[in-house]
Protein backbone atom coordinates (compact mmCIF):
# COMPACT_ATOMS: atom_id res chain seq x y z
CA UNK A 1 0.00 0.00 0.00
CA UNK A 2 1.42 3.35 -1.04
CA UNK A 3 2.08 6.12 2.02
CA UNK A 4 3.04 8.76 -0.66
CA UNK A 5 2.66 9.79 -4.04
CA UNK A 6 5.16 12.76 -4.47
CA UNK A 7 4.06 12.32 -8.31
CA UNK A 8 0.99 12.97 -10.37
CA UNK A 9 -1.90 9.92 -10.26
CA UNK A 10 -1.02 8.58 -13.99
CA UNK A 11 2.83 9.40 -13.99
CA UNK A 12 2.69 7.21 -10.26
CA UNK A 13 0.80 4.77 -12.70
CA UNK A 14 3.25 4.77 -15.23
CA UNK A 15 5.83 4.38 -12.94
CA UNK A 16 4.24 1.25 -11.58
CA UNK A 17 3.93 -0.20 -15.10
CA UNK A 18 7.59 -0.04 -15.76
CA UNK A 19 9.46 -3.07 -15.92
CA UNK A 20 12.86 -3.76 -14.93
CA UNK A 21 14.37 -5.06 -18.42
CA UNK A 22 18.06 -5.75 -19.83
CA UNK A 23 18.84 -6.21 -23.48
CA UNK A 24 20.46 -8.19 -25.19
CA UNK A 25 21.44 -9.70 -28.32
CA UNK A 26 22.91 -8.19 -31.66
CA UNK A 27 22.34 -4.32 -31.18
CA UNK A 28 20.15 -5.24 -28.08
CA UNK A 29 17.33 -6.21 -30.29
CA UNK A 30 16.15 -8.64 -27.38
CA UNK A 31 14.70 -7.16 -24.36
CA UNK A 32 14.42 -9.38 -20.89
CA UNK A 33 11.95 -8.50 -18.27
CA UNK A 34 14.04 -9.29 -15.33
CA UNK A 35 11.55 -8.96 -12.93
CA UNK A 36 8.84 -10.98 -14.35
CA UNK A 37 11.21 -13.49 -15.19
CA UNK A 38 12.75 -13.23 -11.30
CA UNK A 39 9.61 -13.63 -9.70
CA UNK A 40 8.36 -16.58 -12.23
CA UNK A 41 11.41 -18.58 -11.81
CA UNK A 42 11.61 -18.20 -7.61
CA UNK A 43 8.14 -19.56 -7.42
CA UNK A 44 9.09 -22.52 -9.83
CA UNK A 45 11.62 -23.57 -7.52
CA UNK A 46 9.78 -23.07 -4.05
CA UNK A 47 6.65 -24.73 -5.42
CA UNK A 48 9.16 -27.86 -5.99
CA UNK A 49 11.11 -27.75 -3.23
CA UNK A 50 7.72 -27.61 -1.34
CA UNK A 51 6.02 -30.65 -3.18
CA UNK A 52 9.32 -32.18 -3.05
CA UNK A 53 9.93 -31.61 0.87
CA UNK A 54 6.66 -33.07 1.58
CA UNK A 55 7.07 -36.18 -0.76
CA UNK A 56 10.29 -36.72 1.02
CA UNK A 57 8.99 -36.78 4.53
CA UNK A 58 5.79 -38.35 3.67
CA UNK A 59 4.17 -41.13 5.85
CA UNK A 60 1.36 -43.47 5.52
CA UNK A 61 0.12 -42.61 9.50
CA UNK A 62 -1.36 -39.52 10.76
CA UNK A 63 -0.17 -36.81 8.22
CA UNK A 64 0.77 -33.50 9.26
CA UNK A 65 -0.79 -30.43 9.02
CA UNK A 66 1.14 -29.72 6.38
CA UNK A 67 1.23 -33.01 4.72
CA UNK A 68 -2.39 -33.03 5.00
CA UNK A 69 -3.17 -29.67 3.25
CA UNK A 70 -0.54 -31.03 0.22
CA UNK A 71 -2.74 -34.17 0.10
CA UNK A 72 -5.28 -32.08 -0.11
CA UNK A 73 -4.72 -29.78 -3.10
CA UNK A 74 -2.95 -32.85 -5.19
CA UNK A 75 -6.21 -34.54 -4.66
CA UNK A 76 -8.41 -32.01 -5.48
CA UNK A 77 -6.20 -31.21 -8.34
CA UNK A 78 -6.04 -35.01 -9.96
CA UNK A 79 -10.41 -35.00 -9.19
CA UNK A 80 -10.35 -32.13 -11.68
CA UNK A 81 -8.29 -33.81 -13.97
CA UNK A 82 -9.88 -37.20 -13.73
CA UNK A 83 -13.46 -35.72 -14.63
CA UNK A 84 -12.48 -33.95 -18.18
CA UNK A 85 -9.26 -36.60 -19.13
CA UNK A 86 -10.26 -40.86 -18.80
CA UNK A 87 -7.31 -41.86 -20.61
CA UNK A 88 -3.56 -41.98 -18.92
CA UNK A 89 -3.23 -38.92 -16.41
CA UNK A 90 0.25 -39.23 -15.84
CA UNK A 91 1.51 -36.60 -17.27
CA UNK A 92 -1.70 -34.55 -16.93
CA UNK A 93 -1.48 -34.84 -13.22
CA UNK A 94 1.23 -33.48 -12.63
CA UNK A 95 1.05 -30.86 -15.39
CA UNK A 96 -2.22 -29.51 -13.87
CA UNK A 97 -0.61 -29.39 -10.36
CA UNK A 98 2.49 -27.25 -11.62
CA UNK A 99 0.07 -24.77 -13.72
CA UNK A 100 -2.48 -24.48 -11.12
CA UNK A 101 0.22 -23.65 -8.10
CA UNK A 102 2.38 -21.94 -10.59
CA UNK A 103 -0.39 -19.50 -11.27
CA UNK A 104 -1.70 -19.03 -8.13
CA UNK A 105 1.61 -17.82 -6.24
CA UNK A 106 2.14 -15.59 -9.12
CA UNK A 107 -1.27 -14.26 -8.83
CA UNK A 108 -0.96 -14.07 -5.08
CA UNK A 109 1.78 -11.24 -5.58
CA UNK A 110 -1.00 -9.10 -6.18
CA UNK A 111 -2.17 -8.76 -2.96
CA UNK A 112 1.10 -7.42 -1.70
CA UNK A 113 1.30 -3.30 -0.78
CA UNK A 114 1.66 -1.83 -3.88
CA UNK A 115 4.75 0.18 -3.26
CA UNK A 116 6.50 -2.92 -0.65
CA UNK A 117 9.14 -4.46 -3.18
CA UNK A 118 9.51 -1.59 -5.81
CA UNK A 119 10.23 0.93 -2.18
CA UNK A 120 12.89 -2.03 -1.21
CA UNK A 121 14.84 -2.50 -4.32
CA UNK A 122 15.07 1.12 -4.75
CA UNK A 123 17.38 1.46 -1.92
CA UNK A 124 19.54 -0.94 -4.21
CA UNK A 125 19.14 1.66 -6.75
CA UNK A 126 16.70 -0.23 -8.91
CA UNK A 127 14.06 2.34 -10.57
CA UNK A 128 11.28 -0.40 -11.62
CA UNK A 129 10.19 -3.74 -10.47
CA UNK A 130 6.68 -4.92 -11.33
CA UNK A 131 5.88 -8.08 -9.14
CA UNK A 132 3.14 -9.33 -10.74
CA UNK A 133 4.44 -12.17 -13.77
CA UNK A 134 0.65 -12.69 -14.67
CA UNK A 135 -0.14 -9.36 -14.87
CA UNK A 136 2.39 -9.54 -18.21
CA UNK A 137 0.91 -10.51 -21.63
CA UNK A 138 4.41 -11.79 -21.95
CA UNK A 139 3.93 -14.57 -19.04
CA UNK A 140 0.46 -15.84 -19.98
CA UNK A 141 0.88 -15.55 -23.74
CA UNK A 142 4.44 -18.29 -22.90
CA UNK A 143 2.03 -20.44 -20.33
CA UNK A 144 -0.77 -20.58 -23.34
CA UNK A 145 1.70 -21.56 -26.20
CA UNK A 146 3.29 -24.41 -24.09
CA UNK A 147 -0.30 -25.82 -23.82
CA UNK A 148 -0.78 -25.37 -27.51
CA UNK A 149 2.62 -27.44 -28.20
CA UNK A 150 0.95 -29.35 -25.61
CA UNK A 151 -2.08 -29.89 -27.49
CA UNK A 152 -0.49 -30.45 -30.66
CA UNK A 153 1.78 -32.95 -29.73
CA UNK A 154 -1.26 -35.22 -28.03
CA UNK A 155 -3.39 -34.42 -31.62
CA UNK A 156 -0.33 -36.42 -33.47
CA UNK A 157 -0.02 -38.65 -30.52
CA UNK A 158 -3.67 -40.31 -30.40
CA UNK A 159 -4.36 -39.77 -34.22
CA UNK A 160 -1.42 -40.18 -35.95
CA UNK A 161 -0.10 -37.71 -39.02
CA UNK A 162 -2.24 -38.83 -41.31
CA UNK A 163 -5.19 -39.29 -39.14
CA UNK A 164 -4.69 -35.24 -37.57
CA UNK A 165 -4.18 -34.25 -41.10
CA UNK A 166 -7.68 -35.88 -42.19
CA UNK A 167 -9.00 -34.48 -39.32
CA UNK A 168 -7.79 -30.94 -40.13
CA UNK A 169 -9.29 -30.90 -44.02
CA UNK A 170 -12.22 -33.33 -43.32
CA UNK A 171 -14.08 -31.61 -40.18
CA UNK A 172 -16.44 -30.06 -39.48
CA UNK A 173 -18.06 -30.02 -43.12
CA UNK A 174 -16.74 -32.99 -45.24
CA UNK A 175 -13.89 -33.47 -47.43
CA UNK A 176 -15.39 -31.17 -50.27
CA UNK A 177 -14.60 -28.16 -48.70
CA UNK A 178 -11.27 -29.13 -47.61
CA UNK A 179 -10.14 -25.03 -47.94
CA UNK A 180 -12.84 -23.74 -45.48
CA UNK A 181 -12.35 -26.88 -42.88
CA UNK A 182 -8.89 -25.61 -42.74
CA UNK A 183 -9.67 -22.18 -41.84
CA UNK A 184 -11.88 -22.90 -39.26
CA UNK A 185 -9.79 -25.36 -37.51
CA UNK A 186 -6.69 -22.92 -37.31
CA UNK A 187 -9.20 -20.48 -35.97
CA UNK A 188 -9.92 -22.73 -33.47
CA UNK A 189 -6.27 -23.58 -33.03
CA UNK A 190 -5.34 -20.01 -32.37
CA UNK A 191 -8.22 -18.86 -30.56
CA UNK A 192 -7.43 -21.49 -27.48
CA UNK A 193 -3.86 -20.07 -26.88
CA UNK A 194 -5.03 -16.30 -27.21
CA UNK A 195 -8.09 -16.85 -25.06
CA UNK A 196 -5.89 -18.89 -22.87
CA UNK A 197 -3.76 -15.98 -22.29
CA UNK A 198 -5.25 -13.23 -22.53
CA UNK A 199 -8.39 -13.89 -20.06
CA UNK A 200 -5.47 -14.50 -17.31
CA UNK A 201 -3.49 -11.51 -18.09
CA UNK A 202 -6.68 -9.30 -18.51
CA UNK A 203 -7.96 -10.03 -15.06
CA UNK A 204 -4.24 -9.80 -12.97
CA UNK A 205 -3.87 -6.11 -14.98
CA UNK A 206 -7.32 -5.36 -14.01
CA UNK A 207 -6.41 -5.83 -10.78
CA UNK A 208 -3.22 -4.20 -10.36
CA UNK A 209 -4.50 -1.02 -12.24
CA UNK A 210 -6.96 -0.64 -9.22
CA UNK A 211 -4.47 -1.48 -6.63
CA UNK A 212 -2.61 1.29 -8.47
CA UNK A 213 -5.20 3.55 -8.42
CA UNK A 214 -6.32 3.13 -4.69
CA UNK A 215 -2.54 3.25 -3.70
CA UNK A 216 -2.01 6.84 -5.31
CA UNK A 217 -5.44 8.08 -3.48
CA UNK A 218 -3.97 7.42 -0.24
CA UNK A 219 -0.86 9.00 -1.33
CA UNK A 220 -3.00 12.03 -2.90
CA UNK A 221 -2.61 14.26 0.85
CA UNK A 222 -6.10 14.49 1.15
CA UNK A 223 -7.52 12.96 4.51
CA UNK A 224 -11.09 11.90 2.74
CA UNK A 225 -8.85 10.29 -0.47
CA UNK A 226 -6.70 8.71 2.44
CA UNK A 227 -9.97 6.94 4.00
CA UNK A 228 -11.82 5.95 1.06
CA UNK A 229 -8.54 4.47 -0.46
CA UNK A 230 -7.30 2.68 2.42
CA UNK A 231 -11.25 1.66 3.01
CA UNK A 232 -10.79 0.53 -0.66
CA UNK A 233 -8.02 -0.96 -1.12
CA UNK A 234 -8.74 -3.34 1.91
CA UNK A 235 -12.06 -4.66 0.12
CA UNK A 236 -10.79 -4.95 -2.74
CA UNK A 237 -8.05 -6.83 -1.74
CA UNK A 238 -10.51 -9.52 0.01
CA UNK A 239 -12.23 -9.53 -3.42
CA UNK A 240 -8.67 -9.83 -5.74
CA UNK A 241 -8.35 -12.85 -3.30
CA UNK A 242 -11.56 -14.72 -5.10
CA UNK A 243 -10.40 -13.59 -8.49
CA UNK A 244 -6.40 -15.29 -8.15
CA UNK A 245 -7.61 -18.28 -6.76
CA UNK A 246 -10.50 -18.97 -9.47
CA UNK A 247 -8.16 -17.56 -12.42
CA UNK A 248 -5.56 -20.14 -11.33
CA UNK A 249 -8.14 -22.83 -11.18
CA UNK A 250 -10.01 -21.87 -14.57
CA UNK A 251 -6.18 -21.96 -16.59
CA UNK A 252 -5.56 -25.32 -15.01
CA UNK A 253 -9.08 -26.93 -15.90
CA UNK A 254 -8.78 -25.22 -19.80
CA UNK A 255 -5.26 -26.45 -19.88
CA UNK A 256 -6.59 -29.95 -18.94
CA UNK A 257 -9.14 -29.62 -21.16
CA UNK A 258 -7.51 -28.82 -24.58
CA UNK A 259 -5.30 -31.46 -24.52
CA UNK A 260 -7.93 -33.89 -23.55
CA UNK A 261 -10.22 -32.51 -26.78
CA UNK A 262 -7.03 -32.96 -28.87
CA UNK A 263 -7.21 -36.65 -28.41
CA UNK A 264 -10.79 -37.48 -29.30
CA UNK A 265 -11.78 -38.02 -32.20
CA UNK A 266 -14.48 -36.37 -33.98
Amino acid sequence: MSTEAPMGLSEYITHHLGNLTVQVGPGGFWTLQVDTLAVSLIFAVIISLWLWSFARRASSGVPSRGQAFVELVVEFVDGQVKDVFHGDSRLLGPLALTVFLWVLFMNLMDVLPIDAIPRALSLFGVEHFRAVPTAEITTTFAMSLTIFVLTIFYSFRAKGFGGYMKEVFTEPFGPWLAPLNLLMNLIEMVSKPVSLAMRLFGNMYAGELVFMLLAGMIGAGSAVLFGLGVVGYLAWGIFELLIILIQAFIFMVLSVVYIAMAQQHH
